[in-house]
């Protein structure tokens, strides 16, 4: 006598490999949709240009002399200029995700009485940060990559490599 078709183990396992498949098609197609890519930068020619530019701006930096130093600790940021001797009336501060763009941001500083630029933060930011420091007029830029809280200072040096 036979058993009918879905008392066989071996049918199952027919038809559970080819639904397994699709239910992972389905999922991945909506992963996909989801959270899309950011476009590349389409005009290479010009991003290259401003890129000669960028590195420009960081040789102004190291030729005056800027170096600052960097503290995140207590969400408090502590950006104190360690380098010329200089008055600064406003710092420019951008903060770039490697991955995620709407988490950037940007901070326009101005000295304490300690001639220190602080800000202080209502929710924690941590993780790995692409920084870029420039002054108001963005005649110079410094921008290097960190990694936040950082509980002692860590330097901020012009470097030419970095800003490419």
């Amino acid at each position: 006598m036979k058993d009918s078709w879905y008392r066989e183990p071996w049918a199952w396992l027919v038809f559970i490999l080819p639904f397994t498949a699709v239910v992972a098609g389905i999922s991945t197609y909506i992963i996909a949709n989801t959270n899309p890519d950011t476009l590349v930068v389409g005009d290479y020619y010009k991003k290259g240009k401003s890129i000669n530019l960028e590195v420009g701006k960081v040789k102004m930096a190291q030729k005056l002399g800027m170096r600052f130093a960097l503290q995140l600790k207590d969400n408090e940021l502590i950006i104190k200029p360690t380098g010329i001797e200089k008055v600064f009336p406003l710092l420019n501060v951008s903060f770039f995700h490697p991955t995620l763009e709407e988490r950037d941001f940007y901070l326009a500083l101005t000295q304490d009485g300690n001639g220190y630029f602080r800000h202080h933060f209502d929710q924690s930011i941590s993780g790995k940060w692409k920084l870029t420091l420039t002054s108001f007029e963005n005649t110079w830029k410094i921008q290097d990559t960190i990694s936040l809280p950082q509980s002692n200072f860590i330097d901020l040096i012009p470097d030419p490599i970095k800003a490419q």
